[in-house]
C-alpha cells in the first residue's frame, strides 16, 4: 500500500471510545461520569429498582480493519450494572491492519458487574485483536459472557482465512488470577476442523463467573445435561468458567442462556431473549 493510500485508509477508519462509571446513591445504582467519542455510544434504556442496564451502540454499523474502539467501565462500591450491545457485532474483511477492541472493566467492593454483549461475528478475512482487562475488588462479583462466531452460517458463508487474537486478564484484589490469550490466524477454517482445536465447530463461547466454586460448577453441570453443544465446566482460583464449542451458533446461544439462568444472576437483557 502506497503512502497516499495509507493516509486515505487511516482517515476512513472508525474510532470510538466510551468511558463511564456508576455509583450507589440512596440504595439505587446511578450513572456518574460519561465520556463518548467517535462512533461508539452507550444508552441506559430503562430505570430499574436497584441496578442499572447499559447498551452499547456502534453507529459505524460494524468493525473493519484498522478501526479502534476503547471501552472503560467502573462500578462503584455496592453498585450493580449489566452491560449488553444493541446487536451482534460484525467484524468485516480487512486487507490491512487488524481492528482493535480494548475493554477495561473495574468493580469496586461489593459491586456486581455483568458483561453480556451479543455475539461477535467474524467475516471471512476479518482481522481482529481484542483485549479484556478486568480488575475486581476482593468482595466484588463478575459475570462475563462472550460468544464468537466464525462466519455467517445463515448466509452460507464460512471464515476461511483471517486473524483473531483474544487476550483476557483478570485481577482480584490486585493479584492476577486468570490470564489467557487465544490466537488463530492464517487458514482459520482448516484449523477449526482439527479435533484439538474445534473439531469442525464454527462458534465458541465463554462464561466467566467470579466468585465461583465447586457448588456453582455442580449447578451448571446439572443444567448441562440438556445442552445441545459441547461444554467444559471448571472452577479454580475463586472463579468458575464454562466454555462452549458448537457447529451451530444458535444452539450455543441457547445453552449459554441456560447457564446464565442456572447461576441465579441478574435477569438477562431483553435483547438476549429476542
Amino acid at each position: 500500500m502506497t503512502d497516499a493510500a495509507s493516509e486515505v485508509f487511516a482517515s476512513n477508519r472508525a474510532v470510538g471510545a466510551v468511558a463511564f462509571d456508576v455509583a450507589l446513591v440512596d440504595g439505587v445504582t446511578r450513572r456518574r461520569q460519561l465520556h463518548e467519542s467517535g462512533s461508539l455510544r452507550v444508552r441506559f434504556p430503562s430505570p430499574e429498582a436497584q441496578g442499572l442496564s447499559a447498551m452499547f451502540v456502534n453507529t459505524a454499523g460494524g468493525i473493519a480493519g484498522g478501526d479502534r474502539f476503547d471501552i472503560d467501565i467502573a462500578t462503584g462500591e455496592g453498585a450493580r450494572l449489566t452491560v449488553t450491545t444493541a446487536a451482534a457485532e460484525k467484524i468485516y474483511r480487512a486487507q490491512g491492519p487488524a481492528a482493535q477492541l480494548n475493554i477495561a472493566l473495574k468493580a469496586a467492593a461489593r459491586s456486581h458487574l455483568t458483561w453480556l454483549p451479543q455475539e461477535t461475528i467474524l467475516f471471512d478475512q476479518a482481522r481482529m485483536s481484542r483485549k479484556i482487562d478486568i480488575d475486581l475488588a476482593d468482595s466484588a462479583s463478575l459475570l462475563l459472557c462472550e460468544i464468537v462466531v466464525f462466519g455467517r452460517a445463515a448466509m452460507g458463508e464460512k471464515m476461511r482465512t483471517g486473524s483473531f487474537v483474544d487476550r483476557w486478564r483478570l485481577r482480584r484484589g490486585g493479584r492476577l488470577v486468570f490470564a489467557e490469550t487465544v490466537r488463530l490466524d492464517g487458514d482459520i477454517g482448516e484449523k477449526l476442523k482439527r479435533p484439538a482445536v474445534a473439531k469442525g465447530g464454527v462458534a465458541i463461547g465463554t462464561a466467566l463467573i467470579a466468585p465461583g466454586d465447586e457448588a456453582l460448577v455442580a449447578r451448571i453441570r446439572e443444567a448441562s445435561k440438556s445442552f445441545s453443544v459441547e461444554v467444559g465446566i471448571s472452577a479454580w482460583n475463586g472463579f468458575a468458567m464454562a466454555r462452549f464449542c458448537a457447529q451451530d451458533a444458535a444452539k450455543l446461544r441457547a445453552d449459554m442462556i441456560a447457564v446464565l439462568g442456572s447461576i441465579g444472576g441478574p435477569a438477562l437483557p431483553r435483547l438476549w431473549l429476542n
